[in-house]
């Protein structure tokens, strides 16, 4: 039996470079009544441990530290004994939010996590953050993208510590590849597919998105 995926949509802020945005985040929970892995403790601590429930938390994924997806990860982690994870190419970003806190242990390009006996891949997929990184699960067909792919195109490459040529790179080399019918579940707003987003590349490409 594969694990199963659930969808926590948690509401705050996002503050880089003197501006501050108001964001609603995906949190993803994917394991079974047993056990769960939480992909970006955006925003609220409390709601995430509720969605958790009694099952046993195996870690907390940072797809990027930019604080709107990490603001809750130490308080998650202290109250569940869970490990954050990051990749160490993002740590200048996560001290921005948690200068007195650091991550527990390291992600990597190739990286498999394991839950609930289904095994998910890490990609570094850096552009929208230095650490960005995306979490493929071949036997849910499903990418967690973070901010790296959208419904519509790439995660913005406007401020600090992004690049938007090393973002198309990093689409174009660790997704389109991917199945078709991969579904794309990203850090904000609605779901897609890898079908859906490989065509749109050229226009990505000329429009700068």
């Amino acid at each position: 039996m594969t694990a199963r995926i659930e969808r926590l949509v948690t509401s705050g802020t996002f503050s880089l470079d003197g501006g501050t945005w108001e964001v609603d985040n995906n949190v993803w929970l994917v394991g079974d009544d047993q056990e769960v892995l939480v992909i970006d403790a955006a925003h609220d601590a409390e709601a995430i441990a509720a969605a958790v429930g009694d099952r046993r938390l195996v870690a907390i994924v940072c797809t990027h530290a930019h604080d709107d997806h990490v603001g809750a990860a130490p308080a998650l982690a202290d109250r569940t004994g869970a490990p954050v994870l990051l990749h160490p190419a993002d740590l200048p970003l996560w001290r921005l939010t948690h200068p007195d806190r650091t991550p527990d242990g390291d992600l990597a390009d190739g990286q498999v996590l394991s839950v609930a006996g289904t095994e998910l891949t890490v990609l570094h997929t850096p552009g929208h953050a230095p650490g960005a990184v995306c979490l493929h699960a071949p036997e849910l067909d499903t990418v967690f993208t973070g901010d790296t792919l959208f419904a519509g195109g790439p995660g913005a490459t406007g401020r600090s510590f992004s690049d938007f040529p090393t973002i198309i790179d990093s689409i174009t080399d660790n997704l389109l590849k991917l199945p078709p019918e991969t579904v794309v579940r990203t850090g904000h707003g609605d779901t897609s597919t890898i079908g859906a987003e490989a065509p749109h590349r050229a226009e990505w490409i000329a429009r700068g998105h």
